[in-house]
């Protein structure tokens, strides 16, 4: 049996200070899972602005945060288990404030069924909306909306109507857009005075439903996930033998049966489906079958395993299996893939542009990530598809991925564990976006890299030469191409093949279909990468004279280059000397307003943290800094 069956698990949701966590203490209060120990602190404790006199302040039961308690806020998600005669549950309760949405998008993923609360005197807010998608999105199919603080409208009846249509009409939205729940119902309740949350209240008479607790004690339990394919995702590597240090079941050795003399076991938790000795197993993303010859958890041997189960399994023969691999039915695979579309929600401040990289983070390991496609972004009045060029803080939207390596991915619909995954910043190690898989895309299975029958080192010791790319960055007007132009010229004069990339120069040609906004610009520097990788493995030396103004679009580049084979030059020249040069007259253009996006004045630069060499052109000659640069090259053996 599954260690989940049996159990619940539910999250409240909802915007701010609608009465989440004052509904689940007191439906805690209710139903006695709470010590007497708990009432009596949080009688003492109650009383505070808000609370009615002689009333318990129940959201201090899941507002453990001190910021919590002073805003009046849930920030972090509180988890609770309780249990009633009927049934065992683990509610999450979620914060409110759009702020925190990656808390509550959090916690709604473990979860079946979810709580969302609307205040009766405000209605379906915006951020009701994002909350009702976010749950249907990861694959939460129950949903109670309740209606609270119907005590400080009378209980009347005809608002508590004018909610539930609203809530009735967003169901219809959601179904529109083909995450329809399996159930949703509207429940009129106080969560500060306890009405219908456990049993029916006087005050509602004109309402017939069921109450809170009566709804979570019959919502139906989720697709049991031992029915669903094998998923093993492999997480350690167990190697041992004789004479080594290595884990040996203790059930081997008292029962004399040791290990051989080398030892192979594969440990991780079974995400779905079951396993036994003897099942054959496909292993991917290899795509080589095999036998599963012993099961063991800690040092007990297993006749079977089910879903959550952590094992150690030993297959027959031997194989090349390393961490991040899965193991899986060999009848029903899941597709190996380096590209899909997903749907996202993004929880950076920072936008999410189509070029930008980042490391995607799932069950079968890690990898590098690019968006190469914003297809869509919802919008929240509608559930409405619309056309963007980013992602911004809280949006939920759809997204082609492409991945550094291909993995084994299912449709998170299929299998939340292989369909989900996130998305992290390479510079800050912050999580920036949380992704459930739509579906592997098929241009992607038709695509490989093949080798070529000239290597990049063939060409570069044609030329006698180490290719590399020079990167300089600055303000317009810093002196960048000034600079790059008398570089080319000593590198011709030394006999060394290379190409200049001008900012210009390029978007007169081959981006000349791209502007200056946030997104044009990463795509701007996107395919100046490429084109300067191409120029790399054909054994030129490439000098880049662009603004760049984003650190993570320039991260993104050199992350095409083999170590010490990007060079970033900082040519930093103060934007007050960059304006008084204004070669072309663009800074007293942007300060009129006349060019909107301009670097330095209404769109930021980001300046390199470590650059191989930062150059301030207005502290020392043109050509001494050229000479450095040439210098710069000599000492890394680039020349």
């Amino acid at each position: 049996m599954s260690r989940h069956d049996g159990i619940l698990r539910f999250l409240t949701c909802g915007s701010v200070d609608d009465g989440k966590s004052t509904l689940i203490g007191h439906l805690l209060a209710l139903t006695g899972n709470l010590y007497d120990d708990q009432l009596q602190l949080l009688e003492k404790e109650s009383g505070g602005p808000g609370t009615p006199r002689d009333t318990l302040d129940y959201s201090l039961l899941l507002d453990g945060l001190i910021a919590e308690r002073e805003q009046g806020i849930t920030i972090d998600v509180a988890y609770r288990y309780f249990e009633t005669p009927a049934r065992k549950f683990v509610v999450a309760d979620t914060p409110g404030h759009e702020r925190y949405t990656r808390n509550m998008a959090t916690g709604a993923s473990n979860c079946s069924a979810a709580l969302i609360l609307i205040d009766a005197t405000l209605g379906v807010l915006p951020q009701t909306r994002r909350h009702a998608l976010i749950c249907s999105l990861l694959g939460i199919t129950h949903l109670l909306f309740a209606v609270n603080k119907m005590d400080k409208v009378g209980w009347d009846p005809a608002l508590f109507d004018k909610v539930q249509q609203q809530c009735r009409a967003l169901a219809r939205d959601l179904e529109r857009f083909g995450v329809a729940p399996k159930e949703h119902i509207e429940i009129p309740v106080s969560a500060l005075y306890g009405d219908n949350l456990t049993e029916a209240s006087p005050r509602s008479a004109w309402y017939d439903g069921p109450t809170v607790m009566q709804w979570l004690e019959t919502v139906a339990p989720p697709e049991a996930a031992s029915q669903r394919p094998l998923r093993l995702p492999v997480q350690y590597v167990i190697r041992g033998g004789d004479g080594e240090k290595g884990w040996q079941p203790q059930a081997r050795r008292q029962n004399g049966d040791g290990p051989e003399r080398v030892f192979r076991a594969y440990a991780g938790s079974i995400a779905s489906g079951g396993l036994h000795p003897g099942d054959r197993v496909a292993v991917l993303p290899g795509g080589f079958e095999t036998t599963v010859r012993e099961l063991w958890h800690a040092d007990e041997k297993l006749a079977e395993a089910g879903v959550g189960t952590a094992v150690s399994v030993v297959l027959e023969g031997e194989h090349d299996v390393a961490r991040g691999d899965l193991l899986a039915a060999p009848d029903t695979l899941p597709q190996v893939a380096s590209l899909f579309k997903a749907q996202l929600v993004w929880m950076s401040s920072e936008p999410l542009y189509a070029g930008r990289s980042y490391v995607y983070r799932g069950v079968c390991g890690s990898a590098g990530a690019e968006a190469t496609r914003i297809r869509s972004r919802i919008e929240l009045n509608s559930y409405h598809r619309l056309a963007s060029d980013r992602l911004e803080l809280n949006d939920v939207g759809e997204v082609e991925i492409t991945l550094s390596r291909a993995v084994p991915l299912d449709p998170y619909r299929e299998n939340r564990e292989t369909g989900s995954f996130i998305l992290v910043d390479r510079a800050t190690n912050a999580t920036v976006a949380c992704g459930m898989v739509l579906h592997p895309l098929r241009r992607g299975s038709n695509l490989a890299r093949r080798t070529q029958a000239v290597s990049a080192q063939e060409r570069a010791a044609l030329k006698g030469q180490r290719p590399c790319v020079i990167w300089l960055t600055g303000l317009s007007g810093a002196g960048k191409s000034t600079l790059a132009n008398l570089v080319e010229r000593r590198l011709l004069g030394m006999g060394k093949h290379c190409m200049l990339l001008d900012g210009d120069h390029v978007r007169l040609g081959l981006n000349r279909d791209l502007g200056f906004t946030e997104a044009d610009r990463v795509e701007n520097i996107r395919r100046i990468g490429e084109v300067a990788k191409l120029m790399t493995d054909a054994g030129l030396i490439v000098l880049t004279a662009f603004i760049s103004p984003f650190r993570a679009d320039r991260d993104m580049v050199r992350a095409l280059f083999p170590e010490g084979g990007f060079l970033e030059v900082h040519v930093a020249t103060p934007l007050d000397e960059c304006a008084r040069r204004d070669p072309k007259g663009l800074y007293a253009k942007a300060r009129r307003g006349e060019i909107p996006n301009f670097t330095g004045i209404s769109s930021p630069y980001e300046p390199p943290e470590s650059p191989e060499l930062r150059i301030d052109t207005e502290g020392e000659p043109v050509e001494s800094s050229a000479e450095r640069i040439i210098s710069c090259l000599k000492e890394r053996g680039l020349l």
